[in-house]
């Protein structure tokens, strides 16, 4: 049994180093004249460049649930920045993050420029190799990846996590560059069936690499825990739709990546 400790407790401390291996830390940089706080995440034993995910919050800002959503992205190689669309020390909570996210809804050349902000800070990351990049986003976050998209940022794939796809200027469609996944919950009822009719009609038209998944029984919110469970509020955790969203985004990924 003795014999046995000095191996149990290397393979131990080996597991521990795994896991230290992640590193997360605030990051921040400019929009213009607006200082921003993103968080970055990535696995300090991979070396060299690696494949880059921008992160999009939802309507209260930078929160726990995007958080972990870069750490688990970051365990499977990818350098990670969440994006800081609102600017630092601005994390409001609702009905005030409604009110703030739809500065941003109603302006969304303020939206895009927010977000290729961001973009640019990860596209010059030394870890990060520039030409691949995708931006993945929740509810409001899933919104401006489209919009990432829509102003012909030169990333290889977006996907909308239960996000509006609506457009002001659905002919800016026409400058997409990017594949688009969107993951949406088939019975939002803060998404229109005119705009998901008007958002399908875009991509066709423009002849978009895109996929539109449905999860039967899911509204909107359904990959946040913090929603409850209660169908009728609109807004629900959905756990089938949460494991099955995220496989599927891991799936593009790897296939959009290389990763």
């Amino acid at each position: 049994m003795k014999a046995l400790l000095p191996s149990l407790i290397a393979v131990l401390s080996s597991f521990g180093s795994l896991s230290a291996a992640i590193v997360e830390k605030p990051l921040e940089y400019k929009s213009g004249d607006i200082l921003c706080e993103g968080w970055q995440s990535y696995d300090d034993a991979v070396s060299g460049k690696r494949p880059g995910v921008l992160i999009v919050h939802q309507w209260t800002g930078i929160s726990d649930h995007e958080k972990e959503a870069a750490r688990k992205l970051a365990a499977l190689g990818y350098n990670v920045l969440v994006a800081d669309i609102y600017g630092k020390g601005i994390r409001p909570q609702p009905p005030a993050a409604g009110k703030e996210a739809g500065k941003y809804k109603g302006n969304r050349p303020l939206l895009r420029s927010r977000v290729n902000a961001a973009l640019d800070v990860l596209s010059h990351d030394a870890r990060t190799d520039a030409s691949k990049i995708a931006a993945t986003g929740y509810c409001f976050g899933g919104t401006a990846v489209i919009e990432l998209a829509r102003s012909g940022a030169k990333v290889k794939g977006v996907v909308s996590f239960h996000g509006g796809l609506d457009s002001p200027t659905p002919t800016d469609g026409k400058n997409i560059q990017a594949k688009v996944l969107a993951l949406h919950g088939a019975d939002d009822p803060f998404v229109a069936a005119n705009d998901i009719a008007k958002f399908t009609a875009e991509m066709k038209s423009n002849r978009v690499d895109w996929k539109l998944v449905n999860y039967p029984g899911a509204v909107h919110s359904f990959t946040h825990k913090a929603a409850g469970n209660d169908n009728s509020k609109g807004a629900a955790y959905n756990a089938d739709a949460d494991k099955a969203s995220w496989s599927e985004m891991e799936q593009f990924l790897k296939a959009t990546l290389g990763r």
